[in-house]
């Protein structure tokens, strides 16, 4: 079993920055690719940003290109997310996903709240 904790959310104004990190913990993250999702308040989980087992590709939203960088440390197993120049529709709670060959994993969440 992998578990995944996600951290880094807040409250920012428009404009601002948060960095998102999503730890694994019970597996290699190295054998996964890894994904980070939103989902805002009364709307459905979207694909946010992805990258590939070994970082070399990545592929995001056309909502957050230029803006986010997905990112990974597998000797930490961690991903990371930055997110720049953030905007009110930009407020949802971030989940974490591991893409396994059987199965994949979620983490719990991390809210992140852009105020105008």
């Amino acid at each position: 079993q992998m578990r995944l904790v996600e951290s880094g959310g807040g409250l920012v104004l428009a404009g601002g920055s948060l960095r998102l990190s999503c730890a694994a913990s019970g597996r290699n993250l190295r054998n996964y690719a890894m994904g980070w999702f939103r989902q805002a308040p009364g709307k459905e989980r979207e694909f946010v940003a992805g990258i590939s087992v070994n970082g070399g590709n990545t592929d995001y939203a056309d909502s957050v290109k230029g803006r986010f960088t997905i990112s990974r440390a597998n000797t930490k197993n961690t991903v990371y997310l930055q997110m720049n120049s953030l905007r009110p529709e930009d407020t949802a709670v971030y989940y974490c996903n591991a893409e396994g060959s059987s199965r994949n994993y979620w983490g719990q969440g991390t809210q992140v709240t852009v105020s105008s």
